[in-house]
């Protein structure tokens, strides 16, 4: 007869056993943590700062609260990739600091992320700035 499997130990990540508010506030705690550690990556900390002007500017700008949501969206999209980007980047480094053709096509293809949103987000306001301005 096999022998029964003996308990489980404890979860390596605390999180992963906190449940309801806990797990709730806790998380929201990683989240600030994480917006904190982008705030100290150049990029991100340029695209924050265009946000406080760029947020603003869309309740102005938007004449509908969908083209208001498409122009601030389009703004938080380019910071969510910045994040994003910047973890893929932080996770490759971590793992060694040697080149890699791996290393490189994760790090290129967060980049082209970033560019693509941005693309996206100079696009959206570029129509809008064209409607408001010269299409009446």
């Amino acid at each position: 007869m096999p022998a029964s499997p003996t308990p489980s130990a404890a979860p390596a990540n605390p999180q992963k056993a906190r449940t309801g508010l806990n797990r709730i506030w806790h998380a929201a705690g990683y989240s600030i943590e994480g917006l904190r550690a982008g705030w100290n990556e150049k990029a991100f900390r340029q695209e924050a700062i265009a946000a406080v002007v760029l947020l603003p500017l869309s309740l102005w700008l938007g004449r509908s609260w969908v083209e208001v949501a498409l122009l601030a969206g389009s703004v938080v999209i380019v910071m969510i990739v910045e994040l994003l980007n910047t973890g893929i980047e932080t996770a490759i480094d971590r793992i060694g600091p040697e080149w890699h053709d791996l290393s490189k096509r994760a790090k290129d293809m967060g980049s082209a992320a970033v560019l693509l949103a941005l693309l996206l987000c100079i696009g959206i306001w570029a129509a809008a700035l064209f409607q408001r301005f010269f299409h009446g």
